[in-house]
């Protein structure tokens, strides 16, 4: 879905709260896919964060360094809208002509968006036949507060590119990390710096889509205050230890237990959701993204929580990487799974 359509060649720019990752991609998803370009680089998160001009001004500078280290030369550029920004959902509607279905969702908007419709900026497409109802089909419905999204394309436009598309993250990460071909859904968890997206993807395409509080940040104020220690000591400890036992005799683990059942419980919130509308499609799989996959026994915790088998996705499963880039990217290759969502949009068709 995108909110704006894209044309001609472009890159991929998703900032988020403590990194910014770009991407582009040459090919097309019946062709396959090949890594022209990438870049990456942390970022302050009270500088991704700040409204204010000199805030903006530091990320805009930081978003060119990148762009400029990076080698890729045009100026078109998708950008990603954080979930926590945006409201997807999926909606079902009388199986009818196209003309009848836009007057019929044109006229309910107010039903389904969670803003003034003229506030909002609106787009949807149709995913096809309900797998619960042949008489209905199914549209996905993504909106934006146009202020935000103004504000957001404005920032970007300031520094000399060409927004051609907007997309929300969620979408976009589905588009990377589900497995093509799959004959149930899976069940992706994009652990971020304050937030989790939750998302349900079946038939290539988001089922159910959430984003709630709580991310790594929350971990580690945990990790500090349970076993009094600084942040960048809780931060290091999570990332090298995650959540062996057999590991500062499960010191962290223990820390972070409380924090991670709220999470846990929040995860079999949305599968068992996902279970009272598609009571017939079962969630095959868990993926993992963000932090979620840099955690180490991360994958296992939510197995034994969910009872589904969990794994690290891959967000490169389709693109060509060469050894040079692969090096480079594998410290963080598991956090470009929007980025690579984004370009994987495809050229040919915007």
């Amino acid at each position: 879905m995108n909110l704006f359509k894209g044309v001609g060649d472009f890159f991929a720019l998703d900032v988020g709260t403590s990194s910014i990752r770009i991407v582009q991609l040459s090919g097309s998803e019946k062709t396959g896919w090949s890594l022209q370009g990438y870049g990456y680089a942390s970022v302050d998160p009270k500088i991704a964060q700040s409204n204010s001009e000199d805030g903006k001004r530091k990320l805009g500078e930081a978003v060119l360094t990148v762009i400029g280290q990076s080698g890729i030369k045009t100026k078109n550029v998708a950008i990603s809208l954080p979930a926590s920004k945006t409201f997807t959902t999926v909606i079902d509607v009388p199986n009818q002509p196209l003309p009848e279905v836009q007057k019929l969702i044109k006229y309910q908007l107010d039903q389904y968006v969670p803003m003034a419709v003229d506030d909002a900026k609106v787009d949807w497409s149709i995913m096809g036949q309900s797998p619960r109802d042949g008489a209905q089909i199914e549209v996905l419905l993504s909106s934006v507060a146009k202020d935000y999204s103004e504000e957001r394309m404005e920032f970007v436009e300031s520094l000399g590119l060409n927004v051609v598309a907007m997309e929300p993250d969620p979408i976009a990460m589905s588009r990377s990390l589900n497995p093509a071909g799959v004959p149930d859904a899976r069940l992706i968890i994009d652990f971020g710096e304050v937030s989790t997206d939750l998302v349900v993807t079946y038939a290539d395409a988001p089922r159910l889509v959430r984003s709630i509080p709580g991310g790594l940040q929350a971990l580690i104020k945990a990790a500090a205050q349970n076993l009094n220690i600084k942040d960048d000591q809780a931060k290091q400890f999570i990332l090298k230890f995650g959540l062996a036992q057999d590991k500062l005799e499960g010191q962290v683990v223990k820390a972070l237990e409380s924090t991670l059942d709220n999470f846990a419980a929040e995860i079999v919130k949305s599968a068992k959701f996902f279970q009272t509308k598609y009571s017939t499609i079962p969630i095959g799989g868990v993926l993992l993204a963000g932090f979620a996959g840099a955690i180490p026994m991360m994958s296992q915790y939510i197995e034994t929580k969910t009872s589904i088998p969990t794994i690290q996705g891959n967000p490169w499963q389709r693109v060509n990487v060469s050894k040079q880039y692969q090096d480079q990217l594998l410290p963080v290759a598991s956090e470009f799974a929007v980025a690579i969502g984004l370009a994987e949009r495809g050229n040919e068709n915007g």
